[in-house]
């Protein structure tokens, strides 16, 4: 683990930065390794630092076609919670959401954890019924979850409409205290350069073009930098994930879709919590920079671009304005789109496959980011050990063939 001392700062501050030290090395692919994790986001690079810290397993190689954290790590909406409504679900996120309370000091690496809270907004009966259950079943788990009325949330968010006469009255909500935000870049960051120090490989542009197979397992890749040979493979490609598993010739019931964001002009600090509404299809927080954080629901067409469109943006907007009139004002300073991979339940895959030695981590839909320490804990546990770990069992892909599905719909977020 890297330390600096007063001395080095101070002389790194006057050099322009041209004495820096990398922060993770970009070594040539090796011949090969133990284990090959295609995708070099958060979930990638997670997975290999806790193969090597919990199983030390450091014969890894991280490779991503782009640059690290280029896809959803990067572009997504940074929220982070756990009040899902099912066990499997809460107990996966909870263990995500303790890791990430001593993530900055276990990676020795800020990664801007705000424990702001999370507030999930009612509009009609249904919604309350919901919020109710769920705030229950947390309860049950362990989780912090309460109710909060219309006073409670005017005087927790004081530029929210919650008058009768709003177009989408505010009956209630439930609140995370633990529930936050988090720094996206600075989790892939810290992740890759704790990899890096127990010896894992981080290969930046280099792309999969196929998975070597040989005798019903895997025994390789086949990238644009070469062949490369492993004992295992694991995918953990968000958006792309059927695209992938296909070229093993496993058919995953995965559909991809498009997912906007996107922020105002800064401004002074005007909102201190996260507010999530499911029924008006919009969930808002406010940046360390100032700017107003927005997210929409799903593009509902199929597809994997990664830019926004007008009417998505039009309709959350609107929302937004509903719920926030005051916003009305600011600018809109620029949009992006994500990928979201989403299974028939809302829930994520994180199991082996019929394919011996390859595994797949994906389907996560809007649940990626705030799962990336949780994913990559239980991912390096089922690489390792060739199997579950219970947290992940729930989430195997014969789920899909027994009919123990864990469904997630009303919990998972705007965008399902």
């Amino acid at each position: 683990m890297k330390r600096y001392s007063i001395f080095s700062l101070v002389r790194n501050a006057v050099s322009h930065h041209k004495d820096w030290p990398k922060a993770w090395r970009s070594p040539d692919p090796k011949a090969e390794y133990d284990v090959v994790i295609v995708g070099g986001g958060g979930h990638g690079l997670a997975t290999a630092y806790y193969l090597a810290k919990n199983h030390g397993i450091t014969n890894v190689a991280v490779i991503e076609k782009g640059w690290l954290g280029g896809g959803n790590t990067g572009r997504n909406t940074t929220i982070i919670r756990s009040n899902y409504l099912w066990d499997e679900s809460a107990h996966l996120y909870e263990h995500s959401l303790k890791l990430y309370e001593g993530l900055s000091q276990e990676l020795n690496y800020n990664i801007m954890l705000s424990q702001r809270g999370v507030l999930n907004l009612a509009h009609n009966q249904h919604d309350l019924r919901e919020l109710s259950r769920r705030i229950s079943a947390n309860r049950l788990n362990g989780i912090d979850s309460e109710f909060l009325t219309p006073a409670d949330i005017k005087n927790m968010v004081p530029l929210m409409d919650v008058s009768p006469e709003a177009r989408y009255p505010v009956m209630g909500a439930s609140l995370q205290k633990r529930g936050g935000v988090a720094r996206h870049d600075a989790v892939a960051w810290g992740y890759a350069r704790a990899a890096d120090d127990r010896g894992v490989d981080i290969i930046q542009q280099c792309e999969v073009t196929g998975i070597l197979r040989e005798g019903g397992a895997v025994t390789g890749v086949e990238t644009t930098r070469g062949t490369i040979k492993a004992k295992k493979v694991a995918l953990a490609v968000a958006g792309h994930t059927s695209m992938l598993a296909q070229m093993a010739d496993v058919r995953l019931p995965i559909t991809s879709h498009p997912l906007q964001a996107m922020v105002s002009e800064p401004v002074k600090p005007a909102l201190d919590c996260v507010v999530m509404s499911n029924a008006v299809h919009g969930y808002i927080s406010q940046s360390d920079r100032g700017e107003m954080v927005m997210g929409a629901g799903i593009d509902t067409m199929t597809g994997y671009t990664q830019r926004g469109a007008l009417p998505v943006v039009e309709e959350l907007q609107r929302a937004i304005v509903c719920l926030f009139p005051s916003f009305s004002r600011l600018r809109l300073m620029r949009q992006w789109g994500g990928i979201v991979d989403t299974c028939p339940d809302a829930s994520p895959i994180v199991s082996k496959t019929p394919v011996g030695g390859l595994y797949v981590n994906g389907g996560w839909g809007t649940g990626g980011f705030k799962a990336t320490p949780g994913s990559g804990w239980v991912y390096a546990h089922t690489i390792a050990r060739d199997e579950a770990h219970e947290l992940n069992a729930p989430f195997a892909l014969e789920r899909f063939t027994t009919g123990a599905l864990i469904d997630e719909h009303g919990a998972a977020a705007v965008a399902h």
